[in-house]
């Protein structure tokens, strides 16, 4: 499996174990339903964009995944949106995620954006993570 579905796996996973997070959104979502925006949370996660560079050396496979999570919310001003998307990153930073064949090494939050979105409705950040990982050659 490639390193960007391992680690979705395993990021979806853990976020849906956080009481904290679960405690502000709906769910956490590659493809969000209707019901994502149901009150009283009116919030939820998606699963964004991946790309992996390979760095291999002789030994073993290896490179950086980049990762981006986007938290979304209706209530009111953008504090509900920075709570959810701290709470993503207070999960995942330096998280010791566990993948089915790679090996993972870190897994670091490089930065948060929040804006509001065009419909004047819905906050919105985008949450990037960068990951390093491994798999020893067979």
């Amino acid at each position: 499996m490639s390193p960007e579905y391992e680690l979705q796996a395993a990021i979806v996973t853990l976020l849906k174990a956080d009481a904290s997070l679960m405690n502000l959104v709906n769910g956490v979502y590659d493809q969000p339903p209707t019901t994502a925006w149901a009150t009283p949370k009116e919030g939820y996660v998606t699963i964004g964009e991946a790309q992996f560079i390979r760095d291999d050396a002789t030994c073993l496979e290896g490179g950086d995944v980049y990762l981006t999570l986007h938290t979304w919310s209706r209530k009111v001003g953008f504090p509900a949106v920075k709570e959810i998307a701290f709470a993503v990153s207070e999960s995942l930073h330096m998280a010791p995620l566990v993948l089915a064949s790679w090996r993972l090494v870190s897994i670091m939050h490089r930065q948060t954006r929040v804006f509001r979105d065009p419909d004047g409705l819905t906050s919105h950040a985008v949450i990037e993570f960068a990951a390093s990982v491994h798999k020893p050659l067979a």
